[in-house]
Parts: structure tokens; sequence; C-alpha cells
């Protein structure tokens, strides 16, 4: 998986280590001229460090970000992560943006436009264990028999649908070994009923067999 990170601090770097390890292709953007160079060395050329303001839509480009997977926003600032989540998201559609947030009131506005949210008050290391970064999916619980999982998955923006109307959940080609459970919005969270719609910013829980995890994740990510 391509990821591209914005932010090189404790953070960034901690979880660009994290991705590097797992097997995946990182890229960071970071604007500070030291903190870009002291990564290089620190990191021995494991990754493409760039220095550059990670707002700016030049030094995405630069970054890869068109063939990004995933983008993370990782900076101490959050209007900096909102806007970088956002020329990711519309200019270059990368399919997943996630952002940290340091403001929890600020959270509601990051969900508002289909950008994931983390406040800094959790640990981002929670996330990637729980597979949050990768493949759009957290395993929230393994069951205790066979290979079956409970799993959610973070719905991002609509590309097919309407945002207003909404997508009804009955209607998701999901596998044929996957069950919606229950949908998780900002203000609650509901079993699944056939009535049930889904909205840019919902969490769907389902249950599934680990092998039709990545063909749920593409039918809940192309809504």
């Amino acid at each position: 998986m391509y990821v591209v990170i914005v932010g090189g601090g404790k953070v960034g770097e901690y979880l660009a280590s994290v991705l590097l390890k797992s097997g995946n292709e990182v890229v960071v953007i970071e604007k500070d001229r030291r903190t870009a160079d002291r990564l290089s060395i620190v990191l021995e050329g494991r990754y493409m460090v760039i220095q550059g303001d990670g707002c700016d839509s030049r030094y995405q480009e630069d970054a890869g970000v068109r063939r990004a997977e995933v983008f993370v926003a990782t900076t101490g600032q959050d209007e900096s992560n909102l806007v970088a989540c956002q020329i990711a998201q519309r200019v270059f559609d990368v399919p997943r943006c996630v952002a940290r947030v340091n403001s929890p009131q600020n959270m509601r506005i990051f969900r508002s436009v289909g950008i994931e949210s983390v406040s800094s008050t959790v640990l981002i290391a929670n996330l990637i264990e729980e597979e949050a970064l990768l493949g759009s999916m957290s395993a929230v619980n393994s069951l205790s028999h066979g290979n079956v999982l409970l799993s959610e998955v973070a719905i991002p923006r609509f590309r097919q649908h309407s945002e207003k109307e909404g997508v009804l959940a009955s209607s998701v080609p999901l596998p044929s070994g996957c069950l919606i459970v229950a949908i998780s919005t900002k203000d609650d969270t509901e079993l699944y009923t056939p009535e049930s719609v889904i909205f840019p910013g919902d969490k769907v829980i389902i249950a599934t067999n680990s092998d039709e995890l990545d063909a749920a994740r593409t039918a809940l990510r192309s809504l």
C-alpha cells in the first residue's frame, strides 16, 4: 500500500516506521527543513522525505499522491490537517484521508466533509494495530470460531450516490459471506434493518469471513 504522510513530528515519524515494518510504501512531507533532514538521517533512506508544505498541491504531487491509497495528515495544527486532506481528497481523489485532530471539538468539522479524524488524545498506534489505516477497515473483534471477524468500515465521501440522500444499506453489493450488523453515526449506533441508510462519515459494522475483507472494503468505498 502506498501512503503519504504530512507531518514528520513524533506522530508522523512513528506512524511511518510502523507502516514500513508492515511492508508499505511511505512518503513523508515535512515543512521544517531541520526536521526533514533529521528524518532522512534517522530513517536511513527507508522512505522518501520531502521538505515542503503539505497544504501545497505541488508538494503532494511530488510525493506521488495520485497513486496513494491512504493520505494521513499528522501535524499539530487542525487547520493545516484539514486543508491538506481536502486537497488530497478533492484534487487528487485519494480514496482514504485521515487527519489527526488536536482539538476534539473540531472532529465534527472533519467528519462533515468526509475526512476521518483521530483525536490527538488517542494513540494512533491503536488504529494501526486495528488496521484502521490499512485497508479502510478496523477489526474491532475476532469471533471465537473459524475465520469470522466483526469489523468496522469507515465510509468516505460518496463517488456514485447523493451524499444528502444516502445509500440504502441493503442495496450495497457485499460479498455473500458478509452481513451488516450495525451502523454508527456521529450521534448514535443502531442495529441494521432493511430500511437503514448509510451516509458519508458513518461507520458500518459487518460480520465477514476474513477472506472477504478486501471485497467488503471495496464495495463500501465505492458508493
